[in-house]
């Protein structure tokens, strides 16, 4: 069996003069932040403070100790190098490497001093030098910014972007091993796993081995397991495993390759979240000699389902419907950025918070952005666990790549690595070919200057799908977000393949969403600033302002806090002070993403899927995320919660008139009471009726709103809310679903100034806010995070009408002794974290 050897311990990084300690895996930053050399790049304006680590040359040194081995072959292996790297053992030189994106293997037989330790030393050219030299060999191509991501494969946002900091990083982002081996190991292996008409499970697992010389002419056998399945539980991790047997299959084989194939008779189906449960099977292939020595083990867990892209033509023009198990699938979507600029940093426990985050805000499918990375393999894990679907991107994004070499060799070793490496989960359903240029060459002014040069078509029209039809023919490939299916539409055509909206942040108004219905919004955001505990902690010191220096150096968008400020004239009258922009900015993100995820899932399924950009921040920043660069919840992600439900009840115009819509994305029909009411400003109801709606599962249904109920926008004091599975005279806002219709924006409404009555409890280790609306409360947030850092509430937006009220839970705060005493200073505490919508 093979001999591995973790090589994490007693690394030094050289810096000028002096020896620092290093962690690998790690970076130059973490490092330097740990010594007290750099400051923390992400508080204040450190960041520029910094910027010379990613102009600087580093290098890393260790001894790797004596060891002796009755093994053949020795290899160092490094599973990710960032990026530019020149390796030597024992003073001798063992390779060079320039891609991030694939792990590089150096036979280092007879390089190691079995009676002393050995140098090991690794040399990091600065990024911007090769990515230059390349562009000074290929010639200048376009692009979104004004760094060199292009021509280096590297994490491209480490260059920074519109929503993160520059912060070019350097070091061994991933484990570093010697691995000790004889007679053969396995190369990689390739899991193609498929499921029958008859629900039979198939995998047929492909793969390759390394011989040595003295195994070069032996018969090896290659035996297949599959045991389980195992269910996760609840909460995601795995439960005991099932009742099914285990499934052994071999082979004996000369050569290099071969396949292996075990048939899973009734095998259990996994299914996305919300549809079915998610039954994991370990799949075990284990090579051994001639005499049944275990030479090596590759082992993952698998899970058996089918999974399709519907493109096809129709009335409308040609759709965009992931197919799983035979189930047409809305998704529910988030677009994922890597989690820190510093991806090293990124546990196994961090990538479950926050995809736990996504499942529990109804998420479904979780899309990978091409200017990240390849996520470590935890990443996937717990997505098969949870049940979200991964959209996988290859890291191309926002600008016309170079298809010569060095580039391009680079660019097929790392997808055929990557694509081997993920296509075991089965929460992956789809490869990307890049983000958003194919529709850069067509509207962003690429192709004069480009003047026949090479921009990337050739790879995700070409090398791309070649690829993945090679290796993966299990999943679709598709060549690029937006992309409308060929060149014979606009790559961003709502009514074909994919489509991203940025016209209506850059430019207009969110109810401009309103005016289109995409096959597939794949993108479309809009933002608001962190959280404030999360803008105090990185500007400490600081008078916020919505233009003082730290946030407008937070704020790394073109006319970023114009658009907000443009956003919120369209709506609000101008805030007084900074709280009420902080809070109107968080209303108007929030507001933005439900007019068009409530829209979208009210036209399924002519448009089958909305993917919001963004779940998460990689630092504290003025940004489209849901959650915050310090892991706080924005007011947007609770509002996803809602507009992600199963079952959502909206508000939508149909000709001009408002309709009740019923959108079930449930696996029950839903047959509903929907109690309406045309109500005043001042909180009297003028008109109430009942609607009988029924959708059956999957499916939605819609009624007119009587014209008797419809408000009167002349009046600007009139307003429609449907609640639907609640009793609504209940005077409790805390069951059922509601939909409200303002027809005239808020500025043109004549809102009551908000009164309200606040009581506090201890519950266990929560402090319950109940508030007691006295007025038409809209919108109503309490900001927990301003009561200590450290406080959560499990609650977003509100609106409340007259007497009803709500209960939210806060954590994290000790109120201190008699916290609901009229006038105690914990109500007050309560008073001023809580914002709602006020009069014009």
């Amino acid at each position: 069996m093979q001999d591995e050897i973790p090589l994490t311990d007693g690394w030094t990084l050289r810096h000028g003069a002096a020896e620092l300690p290093a962690r690998v895996p790690g970076c130059v930053h973490t490092d330097l932040m740990a010594a007290g050399v750099i400051p923390d790049p992400f508080l204040s304006r450190a960041e520029d403070e910094v910027a010379w680590v990613g102009r600087a040359d580093w290098r890393y040194d260790t001894v790797v100790p004596p060891r002796e081995t009755p093994h053949e072959r020795t290899d160092l292996v490094f599973d990710g190098l960032d990026t530019v790297a020149e390796i030597s053992l024992g003073g001798a030189a063992v390779g060079r490497t320039r891609n991030m994106h694939r792990g590089h293997r150096f036979d280092v037989t007879g390089l190691l001093d079995a009676a002393s330790g050995t140098a090991l030393s690794v040399r990091f050219d600065s990024a911007y030098t090769e990515a230059e030299a390349v562009r000074d060999r290929l010639g200048e191509r376009p692009n979104a910014y004004p760094e060199p991501f292009q021509y280096i494969r590297k994490m491209a946002c480490s260059f920074g972007w519109d929503w993160g900091p520059t912060l070019v990083t350097a070091g061994m982002w991933k484990p570093v091993r010697l691995v000790h081996w004889s007679t053969a190991r396995l190369a990689d292996v390739r899991p193609l796993v498929t499921v029958d008409g008859a629900g039979a499970g198939r995998v047929e697992a492909r793969f390759e081995v390394l011989r040595t010389e003295s195994g070069a002419d032996r018969t090896l056998t290659a035996e297949l397991r599959v045991g389980g399945p195992e269910a996760p539980g609840a909460s995601g991790t795995p439960g005991a495993p099932g009742a099914s047997a285990t499934v052994e299959a071999s082979v004996r084989f000369d050569g290099t390759h071969a396949t292996v194939t075990a048939e899973v008779p009734d095998a259990a189906l996994w299914w996305p979240r919300g549809y079915g449960e998610q039954p994991l099977y370990d799949c075990e292939l284990t090579l051994s000699d001639e005499n049944g020595g275990t030479l090596d083990r590759w082992s993952r867990r698998i899970g058996f389902r089918t999974v399709a892209l519907d493109t096809s033509p129709d009335e409308l023009g040609s759709g965009f419907t992931l197919v799983v198990n035979g189930e047409r699938i809305f998704a529910r979507g988030v677009n994922w950025i890597p989690d820190d600029v510093f991806p090293s940093r990124i546990t196994p426990e961090r990538y479950r918070t926050r995809l736990t985050q996504a499942r529990e805000a109804g998420v479904d499918l979780v899309r990978v952005w091409g200017g990240g990375i390849y996520e470590a393999d935890a990443f996937y894990d717990v997505c098969d666990e949870l049940g979200l679907l991964v959209w996988q991107d290859f890291p191309f994004a926002c600008a016309a790549y170079p298809e010569e070499q060095p580039l391009r060799s680079e660019v097929e070793a790392e997808a055929r690595e990557n694509v081997v490496r993920l296509m075991p989960h089965p929460s992956l359903v789809l490869w990307n070919g890049n983000n958003e240029n194919l529709w850069g060459f067509r509207d962003w002014d690429w192709e004069e200057p480009l003047a026949g040069d090479s921009w990337g078509e050739g790879y995700y029209l070409g090398l791309l799908p070649r690829v993945v039809a090679e290796t993966d023919p299990t999943r679709p490939y598709w060549p690029g977000s937006p992309w409308s299916g060929s060149w014979d539409h606009h790559p961003n055509d709502r009514r074909h393949g994919t489509s991203h909206s940025w016209e209506v942040w850059n430019r207009t108004d969110y109810t401009d969403y309103l005016l289109e219905v995409p096959r597939f919004a794949a993108e479309f955001g809009w933002q608001a600033p962190p959280a404030y505990a999360t803008l105090r902690r990185a500007l400490p010191g600081e008078t916020l302002a919505p233009d003082s220096p730290g946030m407008l150096h937070h704020q790394k968008a073109a006319d970023g806090n114009g658009k907000l400020d443009r956003g919120l004239e369209r709506h609000f009258a101008p805030p007084g002070n900074f709280d009420r922009w902080h809070y109107l900015t968080q209303v108007n993100q929030a507001r933005a993403i439900a007019t068009g995820v409530e829209h979208w899932r009210a036209h399924w399924p002519a448009c089958a899927g909305t993917v919001v950009w963004q779940l998460n921040d990689c630092w504290p920043v003025t940004s489209w995320a849901a959650i915050d660069g310090d892991g706080r919840l924005k007011p947007l992600y609770f509002e996803l919660r809602r507009v992600y439900a199963d079952r959502l009840l909206t508000v939508q115009l149909r000709d001009g008139a408002p309709a009740v819509v019923a959108v079930n994305q449930s696996a029950e029909a839903w047959r509903t009471s929907v109690r309406l009411r045309r109500m005043s400003a001042d909180g009297r109801t003028l008109a109430g009726t009942r609607l009988d709606l029924g959708a059956a599962a999957r499916t939605v249904a819609e009624a007119a709103v009587p014209a008797e109920l419809v408000p009167d926008a002349g009046s600007g004091k009139e307003y429609l809310v449907a609640d639907a599975d609640a009793d609504a005279d209940a005077g409790d806002a805390e069951r059922g679903l509601r939909a409200l219709h303002f027809p005239v924006r808020d500025r043109e409404f004549a809102y009551p100034a908000p009164r309200f009555d606040v009581e506090l409890a201890r519950r266990g280790d929560a402090v319950e806010v109940t508030v007691t609306a006295r007025t038409l409360l809209r919108d109503l947030l309490l900001q927990a995070d301003r009561l200590g850092p450290e406080a959560t509430a499990d609650r977003g937006l509100l609106t409340l009408l007259p007497g009803e009220r709500a209960t939210i839970a806060v954590r994290g705060w000790d109120p201190g002794d008699a916290p609901d005493t009229d006038g105690a200073p914990a109500v007050e505490a309560v008073r001023a974290a809580l914002f709602a919508v006020e009069p014009r």
